[in-house]
């Protein structure tokens, strides 16, 4: 498709930012990163955490320079968050470590105490039994001065809220419905029949925090521990893969901006009705 309109490819996939995870992130391979342009992919190394800010700083840079040059831009695949992140107003609140420690050294019912009286009304935004929460909303609140309320009640998050763009945005999905189970199997078992365990164990040493929790990575890492059998992996990772696939699927049906394409098993007539369903939307004009 991107060849057919002289589009380049913009990967939304939160793992295949990692050099070497290339088996398990299904990235595309050599030949068809060289027919057409692709970005987003081999971005740092493994033992490197990437955040998904860091991941819209990265894509938004691209997707200007694309603008600039008058190449349309086709984003494909992947983390329906950093598709958002980087189409949609989503703002990440500042991190700092030094601050984070400081509210950590108090307990969960002092930190909860001290964001309700700066924010009477923070339980409707944030689950105050979740300490994990509570200490995230803590700190942006210690750094910015802002509370949960004030920013959900910001232009931008009601931006996200209503699915307003940066960007003109046209979008398709294709889901193959009761097939998408049998397809997760199917495509676990040819990963691991082109090296996905070769690839683990290659990586084990270089897997920072983030990379290792990679779905089929962090369920096969056991097995080159010798902490359980193959079997037992693939099992894990299959199971991972279809849980990670349902909660996807459900992530993306939310948004009313994409037209859902009736599935066809021939990978010409999938890409022929996207196409024209794009068109049709305004894509390449």
């Amino acid at each position: 498709m991107a060849a057919a309109v002289g589009a380049e490819i913009v990967s939304v996939d939160s793992m295949q930012v990692y050099r070497g995870m290339d088996i398990g992130t299904a990235k595309p391979r050599p030949a068809e990163q060289a027919r057409v342009r692709h970005h987003l992919i081999d971005l740092v190394d493994p033992a490197t955490s990437f955040s998904v800010a860091g991941f819209q700083r990265a894509g938004r840079a691209v997707l200007a320079d694309l603008a600039e040059r008058g190449v349309p831009a086709l984003v494909v695949g992947g983390s329906g968050l950093h598709f958002r992140a980087l189409v949609d107003p989503l703002e990440f609140p500042p991190h700092d470590p030094a601050v984070r420690r400081d509210v950590e050294a108090v307990s969960a019912e002092q930190a909860a105490a001290e964001l309700l009286a700066a924010d009477p009304a923070v339980g409707a935004r944030v689950d105050l039994a979740n300490p994990r929460r509570v200490a995230r909303a803590l700190e942006v609140y210690r750094l910015t001065g802002a509370t949960p309320s004030a920013r959900f009640a910001g232009e931008g998050a009601a931006a996200v809220r209503a699915y307003l763009p940066l960007l003109p945005v046209v979008a398709v999905g294709l889901d193959p419905g009761e097939a998408l189970r049998t397809r997760v199997e199917e495509r676990l078992d040819a990963m691991l029949a082109a090296g996905l365990l070769e690839e683990v164990a290659r990586l084990a040493p270089r897997l920072g925090r983030t990379a290792a929790q990679a779905v089929g990575y962090k369920q096969l890492l056991p097995v080159v521990r010798g902490e359980a059998s193959l079997e037992e992996g693939r099992a894990r990772a299959a199971a991972a893969t279809w849980a990670l696939a349902r909660r996807q699927r459900t992530f993306f049906q939310r948004d009313p901006r994409i037209r859902w394409l009736r599935w066809d098993d021939e990978a010409v007539r999938r890409e022929a009705a996207a196409r024209i369903a794009l068109e049709e939307a305004g894509w390449t004009s």
